[in-house]
């Protein structure tokens, strides 16, 4: 039976890279010199985040844009970036950017109720951090993905392992 299935994943070490990218920029900036500010990626087991630090909010802001222009150059889905506020102190300023990885439940869930409101004739199970979607012809599968590509989950969507 045809299936495919739907993940939430983005390329950590094309992350890793743009991350590399963007400090060499910001050393090289006429507006970061003698600015002690830097990108700083940590992985942890259940998520990955990348630290900025600077001096000051307007820093972070502008260091923000270039690691937004340097993942999309890498064509890293800007989809998977978790901001998160910016905490200012009397002499240093930082924030955390969280990189999404995997389809949370409630999100599987209301892709599973998309998919079933459509009258496809596909059948959707989540699994894990996954979701498998099945059906009897290759057309219907290709529905399924275009209607879950139509929609905005806030998750960068890849489409993998699609089997006859």
């Amino acid at each position: 039976m045809p299936s495919f299935d739907v993940a939430a994943e983005c390329d950590l070490q094309e992350v890793r890279n743009a991350v590399d990218q963007a400090n060499r920029e910001i050393q090289t900036r006429f507006d970061f010199k003698g600015v002690d500010a830097s990108f700083e990626l940590t992985q942890g087991s259940a998520q990955a985040t990348v630290q900025l630090r600077a001096e000051q909010e307007l820093q972070l802001q502008q260091m923000m844009d270039i690691l937004r222009h340097k993942l999309v150059k890498r064509q890293v889905d800007l989809a998977a970036l978790d901001v998160g506020e910016p905490v200012t102190t009397l002499n240093a300023a930082r924030q955390e950017v969280g990189l999404k990885q995997g389809i949370d439940t409630d999100t599987a869930k209301r892709m599973v109720k998309t998919l079933k409101a459509a009258k496809l004739k596909v059948q959707a199970q989540v699994q894990g951090e996954q979701l498998r979607v099945t059906g009897k012809k290759r057309d219907d599968l290709q529905q399924a993905i275009a209607l879950l590509k139509a929609e905005d989950w806030q998750l960068p969507l890849s489409f993998t392992n699609f089997r006859d």
